[in-house]
This record gives C-alpha cells, structure tokens and sequence, in this order.
C-alpha cells in the first residue's frame, strides 16, 4: 500500500521538480533553439512572412512545443520532449514559388497525415520492428555530432571550452547531479569576461499572433506538405522513439504523433509549421543529469515545456537571449549533457554480438550527416542498418530440406 502510494502515478507532480530537472529542461531548450532557429526564420522569410507573421511563428512554435510537452510527460509520467521538424524548416528554406497561404494549407495537410500515421498505427508498428541494438546505435549517431562539434568548437573559443570541461569533471566527482548545472555557469563566466555574450540580440516585445487563412493547392500538398511529412516522420519522430527506448521509456508511440499532428493542424495557420518528437534535446531530459531517479525525469521535459511557453509569448525577446549565449558554449554545453547518453547508445549498440556489424553500420551512416532524396541520415541510417541484418539472417538461417 505504501509502494503504491509512493508510485509516479500518485505522486504530486510538485514533489518530483528538483533544480537539476529544472536545468536540464532549460538546457534541452537553450540547445534546440540556438541550434535551429535561425532555419526557421530563413524558412518563413522564403515563403514571404511579414515581421509580424515570423513573430507570430514563434509564438505558435513556442506554446505547440510547451503545451504538448508538459501535457505528454505529465499524463505518461515520462519524458516526452516535442519540437520543431529542424529538416522540415530547412526543407521549407528552400522552397521558391509557393506563398503564406499555400504553405499554410500545406502545413495543415501534413499535419493531418501525422494524425493518420499515428491513428492507423502505421508507424509504431514500423518502430516495432527496429531491433533495440539498430535503435541505440541510430541515437548515438544523432548524439555524437554534437561531441565532434563541441571538439571542433576549441579551435576558436580554446579557453572556455577546456575550463567548461574541466568543470564537468570536478561536478561529476565532487557534486554529480549538479554537475551540468556548474557546466553552465562556468560557461557563462567564460563568455561573460570575454565579452562574448550578445546581448544586443535581445529586443523587449511580446509575441502576438497573426493568423494565415488556409489556401489548399495540389501543388502545394505534392511540392510541400508530402515532403514535410515524409522528413518530419523520417528524420525526427523515429529517432525521436528512438531515444526514449534507448533511455528504457516504454512510452506508447501513437498517441504522441497524433498529439503533434493535431497541434500541427491546430497551430499551421499561425505558423506551427511541424511538431514532432524531440531526439536530441529529449536525451538531455532522459540522462541521470535530469534526475538520479528515471520516475522523476519527466520534470525536465515538463520545465521545458515551460521554458517553450516563455519562448512563445515573449516572442522575440526570449528568442534573442537564448541567441545571445556564444555558438560554443552551446555546443559544448550540449556534449556534456549528452555525454553519458551516447555512451549508454553505443554499449547497448555494440552489446549483442549478433547485432555488432549492422549497429556499427547505422552508427556511421547516422553520424555522417548525409543526405538523400531530401531525407536525413537517421532514415538512411535505419535502413543500412536493417539491410545488413536481413543479409546477416538470410546468410545464416538453414538451407531448406
């Protein structure tokens, strides 16, 4: 009586925030905007947004994110962490010849292809099949960009990446759960002195939305919301699942699609162009720097949630600040957060000897970057992976009598 009492599904959700799960939440933000947002603006400046249309961009994009965020992670007591489909905006940044209105109806229509990739149960079922070894090594490969780009990052800020490093080793001897925390500020006390901290990137207004009628071509649908789909499902839901069975979530996969989809349709007039799972950002709310405790990891993805909400009504202003921090401590602010994940993908990976060849495969294919017929390398990445182990079954399985 006492366990179950005690149990997430009873729990104050209250009780379960803690000042790492609130950092983590922060960080996973700080990383997904500062990393992708300048494509999103590219991407509504194509189409031909006014200044008061980007802006209203960001206030869909910030409250689709916090609401269903919190809302999904409150409801599984688990880390669902949604975001913007980053492929999605660059595919939108170069597109020529289509308008506000036409790319609304796209949007809407994509949208509405999620919804019934998540209803049909079409997607989970392709989940279902990825091996556990293929699953790991395809989040790895995501992960591990941002570790090469963290080392990359010394050839230009040496001294504040050494000293955010040697933080992150003092923090996980002395004071682990807070070590990603005292990554930050050491950080920031490196950008600060050096007078790299942009603050002139910050402009003091609220968000407003603005509201897009619909204009629904056939054009449109094949040259935008087909391929939007097909990037959105390929290059972020399925590492999205990816990561959180990699963190040992059993998190249902249908309902969480429909629920982006529906905020896609929902939000696509005021330019919520795409919402899907976060892979990348998810990992650093699902590592042990969220939370010693996985029941109450869930909290960094509802912060989060939160942080995207603050994001969206103050537009602008938020948006700039997350800006302001210096390229490099962002990113290797992000490899230390999502050190411990990759590792954990890669043993998982590499742990079934069977499995070896063909995770070692998704890794490498995963981590090049490369890109196919307008889809990332986590797609292809998939499909090498589970093309060497349909080879490997059929080499070793018994001639037929």
């Amino acid at each position: 009586m006492v366990d179950d009492l005690a149990s997430p599904s009873r729990r104050s959700a209250l009780r379960d925030l803690s000042a790492p799960a609130v950092v983590a939440g922060f960080i996973a933000v700080l990383v997904g905007f500062t990393s992708s947002v300048a494509i999103v603006f590219a991407a509504a400046q194509a189409l031909g947004a006014t200044q008061a249309q980007t802006t209203s961009w960001m206030w869909a994009l910030g409250l689709g994110m916090g609401f269903t965020s919190i809302a999904l992670s409150i409801w599984y007591r688990q880390p669902v962490l949604t975001a913007w489909s980053t492929p999605g905006a660059a595919l939108l940044a170069g597109t020529a010849g289509i308008g506000m209105a036409e790319a609304t109806g796209a949007f809407v229509a994509s949208g509405g292809l999620i919804v019934l990739a998540g209803l049909t149960r079409s997607f989970e079922r392709v989940m279902d099949r990825i091996p556990q070894a293929i699953a790991a090594a395809l989040l790895a490969g995501v992960l591990a960009r941002f570790g090469l780009d963290a080392v990359g990052a010394v050839r230009t800020a040496p001294l504040m990446v050494v000293v955010m490093l040697f933080a992150f080793l003092a923090g996980r001897r002395a004071w682990p759960r807070y070590a990603v925390p005292g990554v930050l500020l050491a950080g920031f006390a490196v950008a600060a002195a050096q007078g790299r901290m942009q603050w002139s990137r910050v402009a003091w207004d609220w968000a407003s939305p603005a509201w897009t009628t619909p204009d629904f071509t056939l054009g449109a649908f094949i040259g935008v919301a087909l391929p939007l789909f097909v990037v959105t499902m390929a290059s972020q839901n399925l590492p999205g699942v990816a990561a959180q069975r990699a963190a040992g979530f059993e998190i249902p996969v249908s309902p969480p699609v429909v629920a982006t989809g529906a905020a896609t349709v929902l939000l696509a007039p005021f330019g919520g162009f795409a919402f899907n799972l976060a892979a990348i950002t998810a990992a650093i709310c699902m590592g042990r720097e969220a939370s010693d405790d996985p029941a109450r990891r869930y909290m960094a993805s509802v912060a989060a949630g939160v942080f995207y909400i603050a994001v969206g009504l103050a537009g602008g202003a938020v948006a700039g600040l997350l800006q302001a921090f210096p390229r490099e401590l962002v990113l290797t602010l992000a490899a230390l957060a999502l050190l411990g994940t990759i590792a954990g993908g890669l043993s998982m990976a590499l742990k079934d000897e069977r499995h070896r060849d063909a995770a070692a495969l998704t890794f490498l294919v995963t981590l090049s970057g490369v890109t196919l017929l307008g889809v990332g390398s986590a797609f292809w990445g998939v499909v090498a992976g589970a093309t060497a182990l349909v080879v490997q079954q059929s080499r070793q399985s018994p001639p037929a009598a």
